[in-house]
């Protein structure tokens, strides 16, 4: 359980009050299938799929938003 809490630290920025505008926010991709998202750099914030269930209850639990649109910018 060490493991999993050493690696989910790393992760708590992802759950921390957002941000107005939130510069990481849940997008659902359909099917029951969510990621992370960085507004900033315009891609998915990697989190591993084994942390992923429990980073995106976190942040959930901490009022990140979430959407089915297309949280970016356009690209090019």
């Amino acid at each position: 359980m060490n493991a999993q809490r050493d690696a989910l630290s790393r992760f708590s920025p992802l759950w921390e009050a957002p941000a107005t505008p939130p510069r990481r926010v849940i997008w659902k991709l359909g099917a029951g299938e969510s990621l992370v998202f960085d507004r900033e750099f315009n891609v998915p914030y990697d989190v591993d799929d084994a942390l992923l269930g429990e980073v995106l209850r976190r942040m959930r639990e901490a009022g990140i938003p979430e959407s089915d649109a297309y949280p970016g910018r356009p690209c090019g």
